[in-house]
C-alpha cells in the first residue's frame, strides 16, 4: 500500500500503532481511504527526514501542518519531489538504503534535516525524472559493481540536477570502483554500521554545503576494497524485507535478527556479484560458478534461520 514494504507497514502499524485498519473475519486488514491517506502523510514525512516514532501518534491534522499541506489534500500527496527547506537535498536510487537513511543513528550525525527530494528504484526511472531545484547529491546504492560505468548514473545527476553523485555499494572490484571514480562519483562500500553510514553523509553534508569544490568529498572517500550457474534456491526476502528487520530496535529482544538481515543483504549482493565477475578463462568461469553457488547456499541457509528467528520473535517477514 502506497508504495511502502509490507514489513515495513506492518511495523508502523504494531509498533508505533500510525494506523488501525479494520479487519475482516478472514483476517485480512481492511484499509479505509482516511487510512491510506494517513500513509501516505506519514510516507511522505518520514521521506523528509522525520523518525516515524516522532510522528506516529499525531493526529491528521498535525501530520498535513508537518508536512506544509492545507487540510483535505492528503490523497494528492503521492508525488515525488518535496520543497527542501535546510539541510541535505538528496536524491535517492535504491529503496533498502532511502528505507534506512530513516534510522536515528544514521540522522542524528547530520547538523540539518536530510532532503530527500524524491527516491526512485532504479536509474533509469530517475533519469526519466526532473525536479525544479537542483539537488545536493544523487545517492545510488548498487549492491554489487561490475566493470563499467551506466550512461545512466551521469545522466540520472543531470536530470536531477545534483552537484554530487556518490554511489554506495558492497562488493566490487578495484578496476570497477576507479571506473566509477573517474567519472567525479564519490565511491564508498556500504557501511554496515548506521553509525558509520551518519558520519560518512555528514561529511557529504559539510562538504556540499561549503563554498570548497566537491572534489574534496571524493578525496575523503574510504579506500575501497578490492575485492554457474548452480541449482539455488532463489532469494525469499528482498532488501526491503531486509533492511525493516535490521533497523528493528535492539531494546525489545537480542540483535540476532538485525545480523541475520545484514548477512543476508550481503550475502545476496556476492551471490549476484560472483555470477557477473569476468572471467579470463574457463578454470575462472568454474573458480566464480563455485563462488555463486557456496554464497546461494549459504544465502538458503540464513533466509531459513531468519524466518526462524523471526518466528520465535514474533516479527513479520511479509
Amino acid at each position: 500500500m502506497a508504495n511502502i514494504p509490507v514489513a515495513t507497514l506492518r511495523i508502523w502499524e504494531q509498533r508505533y500503532g500510525a494506523v488501525q485498519p479494520a479487519t475482516a473475519a478472514s483476517g485480512h486488514r481492511l484499509y479505509s481511504l482516511a487510512d491510506v491517506q494517513r500513509v501516505l502523510l506519514l510516507r511522505r514525512l518520514t521521506e523528509q527526514g522525520h523518525a516515524i516514532g516522532t510522528i506516529a501518534a499525531l493526529d491528521s491534522t498535525q501530520l498535513q501542518e508537518m508536512a506544509g499541506m492545507p487540510a483535505g489534500v492528503a490523497a494528492g500527496a503521492n508525488h515525488k519531489f518535496v520543497r527542501p527547506a535546510a539541510g541535505l537535498r538528496m536524491v535517492v536510487v535504491g529503496l533498502p538504503l532511502a528505507a534506512r537513511l530513516q534510522r536515528p543513528a544514521v540522522v542524528q550525525h547530520l547538523s540539518q534535516p536530510l532532503r530527500r527530494m524524491a527516491v526512485f528504484e532504479s536509474l533509469d526511472e530517475a533519469v526519466q525524472a526532473s525536479s525544479g531545484m537542483p539537488a545536493d547529491l544523487l545517492l545510488w546504492h548498487a549492491p554489487e559493481l561490475l566493470t563499467g560505468v551506466p550512461p545512466a548514473l551521469p545522466a540520472a545527476q543531470q536530470s536531477c540536477g545534483a552537484r554530487q553523485a556518490a554511489v554506495v555499494y558492497r562488493f566490487a572490484g578495484a578496476s570497477a570502483t576507479k571506473a566509477f571514480a573517474d567519472t567525479g562519483a564519490v565511491v564508498i562500500r556500504e557501511p554496515i554500521d548506521d553509525d558509520a553510514l551518519g558520519s560518512w553523509l555528514a561529511s557529504m553534508e559539510a562538504t556540499l554545503r561549503s563554498p570548497q569544490d566537491s572534489s574534496s568529498a571524493r578525496e575523503a572517500a574510504p579506500a575501497s576494497p578490492a575485492l554457474a550457474n548452480s541449482a539455488v534456491a532463489p532469494r525469499r526476502f528482498d532488501d526491503a524485507t531486509l533492511t525493516a528487520i535490521a533497523g528493528l530496535p535492539p531494546q525489545l529482544f537480542c540483535e540476532c535478527p538485525r545480523h541475520v538481515a545484514e548477512l543476508l543483504m550481503q550475502l545476496a549482493s556476492f551471490e549476484a556479484y560472483s555470477a557477473g565477475c569476468s572471467s579470463v578463462s574457463a578454470a575462472d568461469a568454474q573458480v566464480h560458478a563455485y563462488l555463486q553457488q557456496v554464497a546461494g547456499t549459504a544465502r538458503a541457509l540464513f533466509e531459513s534461520a531468519l524466518e526462524r528467528v523471526a518466528r520465535h520473535a514474533g516479527l513479520p517477514l511479509r
